[in-house]
């Protein structure tokens, strides 16, 4: 539970910013270029540190670096309305990007340990609560935004999270992670050289790791792409309203979210590897409708089977390379698909120019099939 609550606290404080950047760009006098700019220090900050912060939980443990890093994002958070320029913003997004990736590499390493021990396929419900505290972040910022500044907001959303994190903290703190059954039993010398395993794992564990982190860029490359140009097909190509263009987003996370919850249930009955290959499959196909159908109702309802088969990927992908490599295995497969998602908005922008838009949007759809096709590739190591 405490665990599931940091997910949860990490998608609701990362939705409060996001739902107010366009009065953030108002307050900076920044340019649309100018802008993009700055908010690429959120992916680049994350990225710069997510590999350190794998090294870190190996040396210190993941429920601490989790604990820490939860204080930072807090902190974090409260600074962008303070910045009168985009190189300032960019700066202080450069550290809240750290702080986001960071806590990110951490408490999913804090997850695999557990997903180990109880030996029941339980990720997807942790990344559910992701997204489900995305969903009230972005709610509630939506019903203050009228009322409340950016300032009074975020420095809100910044209390509520270091609440929280008070609260939660202690059960993480004063435990060890969990250990499986067979390590629980072990020695201290089996376990010094299962530790040492995992610092320096063999050239085999290191290219599954990697292949595993592209499973977790084809997923993030859907997910960046449609929360950027989703709602956009919607309205410059099927002719919908600016809310029912918004809600087309909506349709996405929401059943991303419901995959999510029952990822547990579904990777009891099918496996990894099924899992993996049915729902890559099965976000082609949604997708392919998404962006091709004629009818808006249709296009909708792709984004919705798109979401669907997308949810589990991402959390198996990092919980298979956790357990081959610990918190190093998932600070790869985190900085791969946050790779994922710093690729996909522009290479669509790119398509779009080139073809059109909906033709761009198919990317995700061969991409969905790549995973599946990586998945199928990879079925002895993803077996179970």
């Amino acid at each position: 539970m405490a665990l599931t609550t940091f997910f949860a606290l990490d998608g609701f404080v990362f939705a409060g910013w996001v739902v107010r950047i366009p009065a953030i760009k108002e307050q900076t006098g920044a340019s649309p270029s100018s802008l993009g700019l700055a908010l690429l220090g959120v992916s680049a900050g994350a990225v710069i540190t997510m590999m350190f912060t794998g090294r870190l939980c190996s040396r210190y443990g993941s429920h601490p670096v989790t604990v820490v890093c939860a204080v930072l994002l807090c902190l974090s958070v409260t600074l962008p309305p303070l910045t009168h320029s985009a190189a300032a913003l960019g700066a202080v997004l450069l550290l809240f990007g750290a702080a986001y990736g960071s806590i990110n590499v951490a408490f999913n390493s804090a997850a695999v340990d557990l997903v180990a021990a109880l030996r029941r396929p339980v990720m997807p419900t942790f990344h559910a609560a992701f997204s489900l505290g995305g969903m009230i972040g972005a709610g509630l910022g939506g019903l203050v935004a009228g009322s409340l500044s950016p300032t009074h907001h975020l420095l809100g959303l910044g209390i509520i999270g270091l609440l929280v994190t008070a609260l939660t903290a202690p059960t993480l703190l004063r435990q060890e992670p969990p250990r499986p059954p067979e390590r629980a039993t072990a020695g201290p010398r089996d376990r010094a050289s299962a530790q040492a395993a995992a610092h320096r794992p063999a050239p085999r564990t290191r290219r599954l790791v990697v292949v595993f982190g592209l499973i977790a860029l084809c997923t993030a490359y859907g997910e960046g792409a449609l929360a950027d140009w989703g709602a956009l097909h919607l309205r410059q190509d099927l002719g919908s309203s600016a809310g029912v263009a918004a809600a087309g987003y909506a349709c996405f996370a929401l059943a991303m979210t419901l995959g999510r919850l029952t990822g547990t249930t579904l990777l009891e009955r099918l496996g990894r590897t099924r899992t993996v290959v049915t729902g890559g499959g099965v976000a082609a196909a949604g997708m392919l409708l998404g962006a091709l159908a004629p009818a808006l109702w249709a296009a909708l309802l792709g984004y919705a089977i798109a979401g669907l088969g997308l949810a589990n990927l991402f959390p198996v992908a990092v919980e298979r390379a956790g357990a081959l490599a610990g918190p190093s295995g998932v600070a790869t497969a985190s900085t791969l698909g946050y790779g994922g998602m710093l690729l996909g908005p522009p290479a669509i922008g790119f398509m779009a120019d080139w073809f059109s838009l909906p033709a761009a949007l198919t990317s995700v759809a061969v991409l969905a099939g790549v995973a599946a096709a990586i998945g199928f590739a990879t079925r002895r190591a993803t077996a179970g």
